[in-house]
């Protein structure tokens, strides 16, 4: 029988609600379904995200190690297997197999224990993502993916609301600006496939390639959307515009557009950070590596 990490029990008993809750209590039972259907014998203890659990294992007929990724299909991992099929292992992990119904997949093997947040020079790690986003976002979205241009729309709309509740100024001229600089790039959102959630952790090492994108939480939208990951994963403040330099110079980006798509994604963080605040006292504030991104292109 699979055993659940208590920390994926916890965060899906704090984030999931009624749908983590069932994901909790199928998940032994799914495991063991596609462990035995797909003929896969487990090789070490499970692994684990906020919304998803992944078992090491190989083929019983061949020994083929891989990954196998039982996850909670929501909104932001919804087309995770297109879009790993449409990359086909170029800067991502390779998918090996896939069950549309439940969203489980069957992965590659990388190295969890030599994950880019381990690299002990910041500015060597953050060379690797700008390289992966490059190649990622190189590839145009598949059909069916959601789309950036909803987002902006539903961002657009939660910006006034949340000025309401931000009590200090430097909050709403962070929220203002943010959403003034969303408007002006709004009309052209573009076709790429995003990963989105290119941060640190989600970038392995591996035999084939140095380094390899997961867990992608696939978009189609304009590359600058991209970025932000990099700028606030192991912070450092002189490095924010250094970063922001050599992410946009390595994936050709204009400069000008993607700070305002950088911003829309800071937008994004900071509208989040409010609806939670607010459910709780009535009253936000903005604290945090992302806001400092933020005031950092503002100014």
């Amino acid at each position: 029988m699979v055993e659940i990490p208590e920390g994926l029990v916890r965060a899906q008993l704090r984030w999931g609600g009624e749908r983590g809750r069932a994901f909790l209590a199928a998940l032994p039972e799914r495991a063991e379904l596609f462990l035995t259907g797909w003929r896969l014998r487990r090789t070490g203890p499970a692994m684990y995200g906020i919304g998803s659990l992944v078992l090491p294992v190989e083929a019983v007929a061949d020994g083929t190690r891989a990954a196998l990724k039982l996850t909670s299909p929501d909104e932001e991992s919804a087309g995770e297997a297109d879009a790993l099929r449409a990359w086909r292992g170029a800067g991502a992990v390779r998918l090996l197999r896939d069950d549309p119904g439940t969203g489980t997949l069957l992965l590659e093997r990388l190295d969890e224990h030599r994950p880019l947040s381990a690299v002990p020079d910041s500015r060597s790690a953050v060379r690797v993502p700008a390289g992966l986003a490059a190649r990622l976002s190189a590839v145009r979205a598949p059909d069916g993916l959601r789309r950036l241009d909803a987002i902006v729309r539903r961002l657009l709309d939660r910006a006034p609301p949340a000025l309401t509740v931000l009590g200090r100024p430097e909050d709403r001229r962070l929220v203002r600006g943010c959403a003034a600089a969303l408007a002006e790039v709004a009309g052209e959102p573009g076709d790429r496939l995003l990963h989105w959630d290119l941060h640190y952790g989600n970038v392995l090492a591996a035999d084939r390639e140095p380094w390899l994108a997961i867990d992608p939480k696939p978009l189609a939208g304009d590359p600058g959307f991209e970025l932000l990951p990099a700028l606030w994963n192991r912070f450092e403040p002189g490095e924010v515009r250094w970063r922001f330099d050599l992410l946009t110079e390595v994936l050709d980006l204009d400069r000008e557009r993607a700070r305002a798509w950088t911003l829309a994604r800071v937008l994004q963080d900071a509208l989040w950070r409010v609806e939670m605040q607010v459910g709780e006292s009535g009253e936000a504030v903005l604290e945090g590596e992302v806001r400092e991104v933020g005031r950092m292109l503002l100014e």
